[in-house]
């Protein structure tokens, strides 16, 4: 069964439909590739899609753990490459409400350097990731 539909609505805008939910978001071509950036982009969701699977897998420890993590915030940097045009680095500085041991806080960061998302990505592509507790 497919996961999701996407429709090209025009003006280099996308509308995407998560089939089991029914969820939809919209993106918008960047400034900088001829579009008005106003949704994220096809490559921000790729950045934004990183922290976000790393976010959960780090849920999932804290859960088993008994640890809070609610309130931690990912803020992400997206570096682009010119020629040829992709996401050279994507920067991640994740900023926790609160410091765990270290034993934790190990447990965390290597669930969020091993999700899914990071070990799918290319290799070519940085992924340069910090932790603030």
């Amino acid at each position: 069964m497919p996961t999701a539909i996407v429709y090209y609505s025009g003006d280099l805008r996308t509308e995407s439909t998560h089939l089991q939910s029914g969820e939809t978001y919209i993106t918008d071509a960047p400034i900088d590739n001829e579009g008005k950036a106003e949704a994220f982009s096809p490559t921000d969701l790729i950045a934004t899609g990183l922290a976000n699977c790393m976010l959960t897998i780090m849920g999932i420890v804290a859960r088993r753990e008994s640890l809070r993590i609610e309130g931690t915030k990912a803020e992400i940097t997206k570096i682009m490459n010119k020629n040829p045009r992709c996401i050279r680095e994507i920067r991640i500085d994740f900023k926790f409400p609160t410091d765990y041991g270290d034993n934790h806080k190990k447990l965390l960061e290597d669930a969020a350097l091993n999700c899914p998302v990071a070990k799918s990505l290319s290799s070519d592509l940085i992924q340069t990731i910090n932790f603030y507790y």
